[in-house]
């Protein structure tokens, strides 16, 4: 089958690969869309895979092709979403209830061959039956629908806060459309991207500029989201929180991003500085909540690239040209 395949650190192509064959509990998928995600970036650069070739893509959905033989919960035909989240259930962290911490953390698409491909295979577990209605082809979004939701999990936020959001790339734009949802008296975004603001503004949020200063809220915000990663956003961002408020680290930073606190601060104004990691108990959530309308995949989606012109659809997204991009084998 043919297969996007990072041979190296920097490389990336499409090439043939062989069919995968599912496991006694495990069933392939047919792939109708792939998403492109920072993580992919990442891996491109040599970070998080524990080794390379791998075939990438942990955000896809697609129809059940073949099913092991101790498989029972889905069947040829259905239409899933998958979870890529693969968690050894024994450490710690996973008895305590904090897989997405799990000490072998390993993930579809990071760790093993992911959706950027023909066909995938999956544990039944991790495959999420999609109702009828549900196009697979925009079923990609469900996979960092349920970060955001795993984001908003962490927050815990309160009726009436006022948000400030960092970065109106995809994940930006749907932490937007949750709060908007749980909530939020106002909902003010900032991106030094001009057409993605644009983007935001339809989608109805409160107030947007290239920078807070910008905005009209001297005091702060209750709950300021960085959905960039970007170090210079980070630190800004750390100095807009109010007083009992809270910053979330959602964006994905580099290992070498450093920023600087004020400990001070942190303790006289009760400031919570806390972070979201991947998806956590969310995903069906996530499914339930795309199924039903929470986002818009016409808006989200962007583009949607072969996957023969997966290096290059790379290159777009590490530009930062359009939102989300999908590939399509």
């Amino acid at each position: 089958m043919k297969a996007a395949v990072i041979e190296s650190v920097g490389r990336a192509v499409v090439t043939e690969v062989p069919d995968p064959t599912p496991g006694p509990r495990e069933v392939v998928v047919e792939v109708a869309a792939c998403g492109l995600c920072g993580t992919d970036l990442h891996i491109l650069q040599g970070e998080f895979a524990p080794k390379l070739p791998i075939v990438p893509g942990h955000e896809f959905a697609g129809e059940v092709v073949g099913v092991g033989d101790r498989v029972t919960e889905v069947s040829v035909g259905d239409q899933v979403a998958v979870d890529p989240s693969l968690y050894c259930y024994e450490c710690r962290y996973c008895r305590t209830g904090h897989n997405n911490l799990c000490e072998r953390w390993a993930a579809i698409g990071v760790t093993t061959a992911g959706g950027a491909a023909k066909y995938a295979v999956a544990p039944v577990a991790n495959c999420v039956k999609l109702p009828e209605h549900v196009r697979t082809q925009d079923a990609a979004l469900i996979e960092p629908l349920s970060c955001a939701v795993r984001g908003y999990d962490v927050l815990q936020s309160r009726l009436g806060a006022h948000v400030l959001i960092y970065g109106s790339g995809t994940m930006g734009l749907m932490m937007l459309e949750l709060a908007k949802r749980t909530g939020a008296a106002s909902v003010d975004m900032v991106d030094l991207n001009p057409a993605r603001l644009e983007t935001a503004r339809g989608l109805g949020v409160s107030a947007s500029a290239a920078t807070p200063d910008e905005l009209d809220r001297p005091q702060g915000w209750d709950l300021v989201i960085d959905a960039t990663g970007n170090a210079a956003a980070i630190q800004d961002g750390l100095d807009r929180v109010a007083k009992a408020g809270t910053f979330l680290q959602f964006g994905v930073a580099d290992y070498a991003t450093r920023v600087q606190i004020d400990p001070y601060r942190i303790y006289n104004q009760e400031i919570t500085i806390t972070g979201s990691m991947a998806v956590l108990h969310s995903y069906e959530r996530a499914a339930e909540l795309f199924a039903n309308g929470v986002l818009d995949p016409d808006v989200f989606i962007s583009d949607r690239i072969p996957l023969d012109r997966y290096p290059e659809a790379l290159e777009q997204f590490a530009a930062g040209v359009g939102r989300k991009i999908v590939v399509v084998p």
